[in-house]
């Protein structure tokens, strides 16, 4: 009898094998996003497993869910994940077990980050559980929580890299932002003013207030006045849009001034050369997973001067209505998976 008490109390105290997640069978459109049991993650070398409290939705996770057919044929992106797969490539949650090698966390540490990215295999992070190499995370920023927190990583770093890293835009200089009221599009504005920039917001006149609240200097409404015509003598264009052809946002742009893309597409037509008869540079991004930078931004955050804006909140179950939300367009911030408190 005693024998069987200790085997009911190991059975109640050892790690479940399983966890719930969001996984794809097969390409297609939101209702390929199946809420099931699956094989929890092991903790490796270098990684910490976290119990995620909410993931990050981004433009990538539905392109990829799809099969990339909004893209034209030739610029698709290889296909090397296997089926199934978990989707997901952002998070916030907490440390639940610490793998041989790291030190920079504990367990019972609230963490965020974009983990392994870019990479040809996401992260997983659309599960109850994820593992995450230590050097992609940071401490969350206290002043905000899970949610909040899972809507910075990718929209964040890009912002962050885009500006301080390949730009280095200093104080007085004068930033136009396309899309300025998106994921990535508010980050940019605000780290911008961050750094004493004048910052033109482009978006649709229903963000006007919100982005006038975020520090824009002018406001343009790009249904109603044609950019190139109104603006001029810009030191950096962020494109969040990622205009395929010809962009003309480069009209707006002074001589020597520069023009950062981004977008999943590929560029065209010369797009990325010098553009010798205006004296300007068109530079296409790209995002990687970096601690370091997280730690920086959500420094920036814990002090006020950047706010996180989220466009919704989905339950992971429900996975589908955040890619028919983010599929819709017109987001104000990011979409985030709550999967846990």
């Amino acid at each position: 009898m005693q024998k069987d008490k200790e085997q009911e109390g190991n059975m109640q105290t050892e790690t479940p094998q399983t966890m719930k997640a969001i996984q794809i069978h097969t390409y297609g459109g939101p209702e390929v996003l199946v809420y099931e049991e699956v094989p929890r993650p092991r903790v490796a070398p270098g990684e910490v497993l976290i119990r995620v409290c909410a993931a990050g939705v981004y433009p990538g996770d539905w392109y990829r869910r799809s099969g990339y057919t909004n893209f034209p044929e030739a610029d698709r992106p290889p296909m090397s994940v296997s089926l199934p797969f978990i989707p997901g490539s952002q998070v916030s949650g907490i440390v639940e077990t610490i793998g041989s090698g790291v030190s920079a966390f504990h367990e019972g540490d609230a963490v965020y980050g974009l983990l392994r990215f870019p990479g040809e295999v996401p992260a997983e992070c659309y599960a109850e559980y994820v593992t995450a190499p230590a050097f992609d995370l940071a401490l969350k920023p206290a002043s905000i929580d899970h949610l909040h927190a899972a809507a910075v990583p990718m929209a964040g770093l890009t912002a962050w890299q885009g500006i301080v890293e390949h730009t280095n835009l200093s104080a007085g200089q004068t930033v136009l932002v396309n899309g300025a009221a998106g994921g990535v599009g508010h980050f940019a504005v605000q780290l911008a003013k961050a750094r004493g920039a004048r910052v033109i917001g482009v978006a649709s006149k229903r963000h006007e207030t919100f982005l006038r609240e975020l520090g824009v200097d002018v406001f343009i409404d790009y249904a109603t006045t044609p950019v190139e015509q109104e603006v001029r003598d810009v030191d950096l264009v962020i494109d969040t849009v990622g205009t395929m052809e010809y962009n003309s946002l480069l009209l707006t742009l002074k001589h020597g001034g520069r023009l950062v893309w981004i977008g999943l597409r590929p560029l065209k037509n010369g797009m990325g050369t010098e553009y010798a008869e205006a004296g300007v540079t068109i530079e296409k991004i790209q995002v990687r997973s970096n601690g370091a930078h997280l730690a920086e931004i959500g420094e920036l955050i814990n002090a006020g001067r950047v706010r996180v804006t989220i466009d919704a909140v989905v339950p992971l179950a429900e996975a589908r209505k955040a890619h028919e939300r983010g599929e819709a367009g017109h987001l104000r911030g990011v979409i985030v998976l709550h999967a846990a408190e």
